[in-house]
């Protein structure tokens, strides 16, 4: 993925169907009360106050969150390119590709964007629909989920939309559209072919095979997302409950972060999971409606000791966290399995 940033650096300031960046809050710059500094972030000079956040260089990394519908691209320490959905839903799921194309989805709607700024490829949901899982599945097709009365999991064609793959989902309601919005997040083809879906509202996350057979269930409080892994175990995040579980075939819990584990760090909304090539866990931490959003910390990789040892804190670059694709790690974004996210 590291052979692609160079498609960003000259990018146009806004592309032809891009809308202006949102206005959207940023820490006070005469609050002079010194946050502590991060892990990862230099130790300030004498006689200055730290940074309010940790260095962006540690990673390459792509970026979104809900409540401010831009995709970053972060590259050497700064913020290299930035791309403006207009207002309205939220940014769930987000790739970028081994071509430099990023598809993603706003709820509404679903997207492959150039780094030119070019949207190439769409999808409209249906009235009385939602999608906030998407995945590539090769350069293309798309899988979404999409929320609904009743909700379905879709392999998309890219060329025209037609579906190479429709599965019906089980619901709490076949007929309330208010339980809608909350039936499923970040749904994952594994590379072993199967479907992975945490069903947010009724606290499980089930496997399905390829012929829709459930293979394996497990009991998950408020699973945002679910992501395979390497070793045949599952990372799930807690949305809300603010953890991360790393749960074993047997649904038994590992690994795990949870709420007050990291002294100095405050957990809120933890919507996403990646496990890195050297066994470091990162996620992203969501402010949600904090009162003291800026003290949030919005990304944070720790080992499987559970240090800190890099961490984010820089609501001047970048707004609220949902996910983020770290582009220096090995694997093939569209091949199912090949990135742990």
């Amino acid at each position: 993925m590291l052979s692609v940033l160079g498609q960003f650096e000259n990018a146009p300031a806004t592309g032809p169907g891009e809308t202006n960046m949102p206005v959207r809050p940023v820490p006070d710059p005469t609050n002079t009360v010194a946050l502590p500094p991060l892990p990862g972030q230099s130790l300030p000079r004498a006689g200055s106050t730290p940074r309010a956040g940790s260095t962006l260089a540690q990673h390459p990394f792509l970026y979104y969150g809900e409540g401010n519908n831009v995709l970053y691209v972060v590259n050497h320490g700064k913020v290299a390119w930035t791309y403006a959905f207009p207002r309205g839903g939220e940014i769930d799921d987000a790739w970028m590709l081994s071509n430099g194309h990023i598809v993603c989805t706003t709820m509404k709607h679903c997207y492959e964007v150039t780094p030119d700024k070019r949207i190439v490829w769409s999808y409209d949901c249906p009235a009385g629909t939602e999608i906030h899982a998407l995945q590539p599945v090769g350069l293309d097709q798309v899988m979404v989920v999409e929320n609904g009365l009743p909700p379905h999991l879709y392999v998309l064609n890219k060329r025209d939309n037609s579906k190479a793959v429709q599965h019906e989902l089980p619901a709490i309601s076949a007929t309330d559209p208010k339980t809608v919005h909350t039936q499923f997040r970040n749904c994952r083809v594994t590379g072993q072919g199967t479907y992975l879906l945490p069903f947010l509202k009724e606290g499980r996350i089930v496997e399905y095979d390829k012929n829709w057979n459930e293979i394996w269930t497990v009991k998950a409080e408020g699973p945002w997302s679910a992501v395979r892994l390497k070793n045949g175990n599952t990372l799930v995040p807690g949305d809300n409950h603010a953890y991360v579980h790393e749960i074993d075939p047997q649904g038994k819990i590992i690994w795990a972060i949870e709420k007050n584990d990291l002294p100095g760090i405050e957990l809120r909304v933890v919507q996403t999971a990646n496990r890195l090539d050297n066994g470091n866990t990162v996620f992203c931490n969501r402010g949600g409606s904090s009162t003291n959003r800026f003290n949030i910390v919005q990304i944070i990789e720790v080992t499987p000791d559970k240090k800190v040892v890099w961490a984010v804190r820089d609501w001047n670059a970048l707004g609220s966290a949902t996910g983020i694709q770290l582009l220096d790690q090995s694997g093939m974004p569209e091949i199912s399995g090949d990135l742990q996210r």
